[in-house]
């Protein structure tokens, strides 16, 4: 007999372990590690679905005390073993419970009926069908004569052809299949969400530093060392060329390669260049794409079809089988940390699925994260750097900052300064492009009244509505929406104005003062529906317009040859940002935007506009100067024990009653602090003693406190922060917490969320 431990699929901290189950005989053959299965459970037998997380041939129970697995859910859809591997370590590293790290590591959930294709073909040769055309009549056989007529022609045709356009019928196809003339044959039609252009792939030359780098990776690899590895190269410095080489070399040696990217603005682009150079062993996985794509790359990944998967943080799951290497293109970016649990960051786990196949990791960057350089100077990483740009020709673009404040006191309350204004009229002359980056969406950012002051918040969230066309009003967090009000709802003035700028009301004044321009505006409105990303950027590449104005997607790793300018309108908007990494984040955008100019042969500008261009995340993304940036942001970093010299957790308390989520709050606070006062009393515990930073410092507690937004949605949410030289002191705090709380999802109505840093 053989036993299934599962996971059920319930919500609810109690459940988050496993059950033991037999598997019937009839199911044996069946039953395999990562199935999704149905299983009797509870005192009444409630059907529910469980996933297979292990089988065995011992159990601790006996057998007649066990259920048997009713059957293997015929739409569920396997994991590969080392995914529930994966899985098992991030419930365990970033605390969540391991249904949530199963269904994280699930891409597609379950099956879906495939597209089948049929056609139909003569089954005897030339000669013989003719010899039996010449006996049918042509007045009672007309049909099937006409079919015969038309496979001596082309051979083989679409059953649609033939019922459609030759308007043959089900009963003549029948009856010369059963007389062994024509055959009908059937197959599978994988659903294609690549729609890429025809062109042929440049033959690139790598230069000496590409080469370099290719070079060390594939000759550590050939050496069996797969470490990680962080390709710094400033923009425009070929990282993809090298990308391409790699998979190039992987390819050669069977194996398989993700490829993923932050934003699925970039899809288009990324893949567009790879399947140009590698035709259809390319495949994405998105979001964006319906449920039956997803699940046919899915299938095709699994029987070897495709070698290389492009995707944003999902497509690292691919159920590859001879991983060789996983590529984080724009490393530094936000959207590879998961805001569910579990909440985790690509970078680490895909460290840990590279460490568990044998592959190796290549982080690619021109403004590499704190976390990753600063894992350089400790050696754990290895650092290949670019230090120019690829294209000959081209160099970095002339910045130039402009300080709004001036711009004031010359009378201009434009949001376009004087000198931008100017350089976008010499582009439209010239016939070059432009584009303009707003780290804003929207048409304003907020509505308040100018009688008393009151803001128009969201009913449900601790936060301000944002004004769009139309005069409607819209939370970006909870989505609720509602018309602009002629009266404020607290003092009844019809005083009630927009303040702040969007990218909306950024159009409509270009437009103004540049009536001949012709313009595309790129944000998360515009790209709401399926493809609306590829339309707009394929419209630009295309020279369909002259100034493209977006927010942070437009400035992310895209290559536009004939843009020479571009204007940063509001670059200290993201400094009032309340977090550690608002600096960091800053000077990422700045020189990513600045990036996007002067990547051809012509010469690129950039206009920074600001109200602080004295700070120096301005001063170094003026200047592309990372090393200076680190040099002065990392002290900051030491001195408030901030990552990446700091391990850091937030937990994040939430309920529908204020006081509950209050009352959690301090009850973990209090568990943390009783864990620190041992830690006083006793020294680290042993585990930590070789780490001679941990032993020095005990773990630090900040909070509790209201989250930064402290209502979403009517749930209120309460935070505090604990912080240590090393991780692992982290997780087993976190671990600790789980066990004494039993809050692994929820519990009295209050949810309980971890967030560990790299």
């Amino acid at each position: 007999m053989r036993y299934a431990g599962v996971v059920v699929d319930i919500s609810g901290g109690k459940l988050d372990r496993m059950f033991t189950y037999r598997i019937p005989e009839r199911l044996e053959e069946q039953v395999r590690v990562g199935d999704q299965v149905e299983v009797p459970f509870g005192k009444g037998d409630r059907r529910v679905t469980a996933f297979v997380i292990e089988i065995s041939d011992t159990s601790s129970y006996a057998g007649d005390e066990l259920k048997e697995i009713l059957e293997v859910s015929p739409r569920g859809v396997a994991v590969e073993s080392h995914l529930i591997e994966l899985a098992w370590w991030m419930k365990e590293e970033y605390g969540s419970s391991m249904l949530q790290a199963l269904k994280t590591v699930l891409p597609v959930k379950r099956t879906v009926a495939p597209v089948r294709r049929r056609h139909i073909r003569l089954q005897v040769d030339e000669t013989e069908a003719r010899k039996f055309a010449e006996g049918l009549s042509p007045g009672r056989s007309a049909a099937q004569l006409r079919l015969l007529e038309a496979l001596l022609t082309d051979g083989r045709l679409p059953y649609e052809t033939v019922t459609g356009r030759l308007h043959i019928g089900a009963s003549t196809i029948r009856s010369l299949k059963e007389k062994g003339i024509i055959q009908v044959e059937e197959e599978t039609d994988y659903r294609n969400p690549v729609q890429v252009k025809a062109g042929e792939a440049k033959d690139v030359q790598l230069n000496e530093e590409q080469q370099r780098a290719v070079n060390t990776i594939c000759g550590d690899d050939a050496g069996g060392i797969h470490g990680t590895y962080l390709l710094y190269g400033v923009t425009g410095s070929g990282k993809t060329e090298v990308y391409m080489e790699l998979i190039d070399r992987m390819l050669h040696t069977d194996r398989q390669i993700i490829v993923l990217i932050p934003e699925i603005a970039l899809t288009y682009q990324t893949v567009m260049r790879f399947y140009r150079r590698f035709g259809d062993k390319v495949s994405v996985l998105h979001s964006r794409m319906s449920e039956g794509e997803r699940y046919d790359q899915f299938v095709r990944a699994k029987k070897g079809e495709i070698q290389i998967m492009v995707g944003p943080r999902s497509a690292l799951f691919t159920p590859f089988t001879h991983l060789g290497l996983i590529i984080i293109d724009e490393e530094q970016e936000a959207s590879y940390k998961s805001e569910l649990s579990p909440r985790y960051h690509a970078v680490g786990v895909a460290e840990k699925r590279a460490s568990m196949t044998g592959a190796s990791v290549v982080l690619g960057s021109a403004t590499p994260s704190l976390d990753s350089f600063y894992r350089c100077q400790e050696g754990r990483y290895k650092l290949l750097t670019l230090s120019r740009r690829a294209v000959k020709e081209a160099r970095l673009a002339q910045v130039e900052v402009v300080d709004l404040r001036e711009e004031l006191l010359k009378g201009n309350k434009s949001i376009i300064s004087l000198r931008l204004g100017e350089l976008l009229a010499d582009r439209l002359k010239k016939g070059e492009q432009s584009i303009l980056f707003l780290n804003r969406r929207g048409f304003s950012g907020f509505v308040s009244c100018r009688s008393c002051g009151e803001a128009m918040k969201c009913p449900h969230c601790d936060v301000s509505l944002t004004l769009h066309r139309g005069g409607r009003l819209i939370c970006h967090y909870c989505g609720y929406e509602t018309a602009l009000p002629r009266v404020c709802p607290s003092c009844g003035s019809r005083y009630i104005a927009g303040f702040g700028i969007g990218t909306q009301k950024v159009e409509a004044m270009v437009a103004e003062q540049f009536p001949e321009a012709r313009i595309l505006r790129m944000d998360a409105d515009t790209t709401a529906k399926k493809g609306g990303h590829e339309a707009i950027l394929s419209a630009f590449a295309d020279g369909e317009a002259d100034i493209l104005i977006g927010t942070q997607m437009i400035v992310k790793g895209h290559d536009f040859p004939r843009v020479t300018l571009v204007g940063v309108l509001a670059a200290d908007l993201s400094l009032n940002n309340p977090s550690y990494d608002a600096s960091e984040r800053t000077f990422q955008l700045l020189t990513q935007a600045a990036g996007r100019a002067g990547r051809g042969a012509l010469p690129g500008q950039v206009v920074i506009q600001t109200y602080r261009p004295e700070h120096y995340s301005i001063r170094t993304a003026a200047a592309q100067d990372y090393d200076g940036f680190y040099a002065e942001e990392l002290p900051y970093r030491q001195m408030l024990h901030y990552p990446p010299v700091y391990a850091m957790m937030t937990l994040l308390i939430s309920s529908k009653d204020e006081a509950a989520a209050g009352r959690a709050a301090r009850a973990c606070a209090g568990l943390v602090e009783r864990y620190i006062d041992r830690w006083k009393t006793d020294g680290a515990p042993q585990r930590f003693r070789e780490n001679t930073g941990a032993a020095a410092r005990e773990p630090e507690l900040i909070g509790p406190c209201d989250a930064p937004v402290s209502r979403i949605n009517d749930i209120y949410r309460k935070t505090l922060y604990i912080r240590h030289v090393d991780r692992r002191v982290l997780v087993t705090i976190k671990d600790g917490l789980e066990s004494l709380t039993g809050w692994r999802e929820e519990k009295g109505g209050v949810s309980v969320q971890y967030d560990i840093s790299r």
